[in-house]
């Protein structure tokens, strides 16, 4: 919405869609629950990802508070 030609609001999607450009390669059979690591985005922002996540996956992401969601096939 405007106002005078002032934004005054903006409507963020529920969740976006990116590609994982770089992050470390997951450890064989690290299976603990709530395991994260870093993973930087096509955006160039760094999320929390599973430990399973890859470089050229597409994650969904909250664009409110950058939180990941899940994996896109």
């Amino acid at each position: 919405p405007m106002y005078k030609d002032e934004v005054v609001a903006i409507d963020l999607p529920a969740a976006v869609e990116l590609d994982v450009t770089e992050t470390e390669p997951g450890i064989q059979g690290d299976r603990v629950s709530g395991a994260r690591k870093p993973a930087k985005l096509e955006t160039g922002v760094t999320v929390q990802v599973p430990p399973f996540i890859q470089v050229g996956d597409k994650v969904r992401v909250d664009p409110s508070d950058g939180s990941y969601q899940e994996r896109v096939k």
